[in-house]
């Protein structure tokens, strides 16, 4: 499937948080200090995706994609994204998420401490206020 995104800047991307129940991407125009958008995949069941990344080009799975998915889990997944994206290295990184469902999140996520935020704001999961 090809994710659809809202108009906006979608140039950086990172790992925000990755569990058993959740993978969650951020991204923004730059990451230094907050993202703006998630794309939440939860029940992950395969991941290949680089930590890091920009200016992702979300594509249909190839037929090899959805073939070695199919094999690698016995069945296709509710929600099967597949995207091609500069990671930094001399080619072209491609990027493969099977998982039960995408939900698409708009909001600032701070990456440092606020301590007031207004309403659609929220830090980001590493953030602790300060000690002291």
């Amino acid at each position: 499937m090809a994710v659809e995104l809202p108009e906006g800047s979608w140039w950086d991307w990172d790992v925000v948080s990755w569990d058993p129940s959740r993978l969650v991407l951020g991204t923004g125009h730059d990451l230094t200090y907050h993202h703006l958008l998630e794309l939440r995949f939860d029940e992950p069941e395969l991941v290949t995706c680089p930590a890091a990344f920009q200016d992702p080009a979300f594509r249909d799975p190839t037929p090899a994609e959805t073939a070695h998915v199919q094999r690698q889990l016995g069945a296709l997944p509710a929600v099967l994204v597949a995207f091609t994206a500069d990671a930094g290295g001399a080619d072209p990184a491609d990027g493969l998420i099977a998982a039960g469902r995408l939900t698409i999140v708009r909001g600032t996520v701070f990456r440092y401490w606020r301590g007031e935020l207004a309403p659609g704001e929220r830090h980001a999961p590493w953030v602790r206020p300060p000690v002291g």
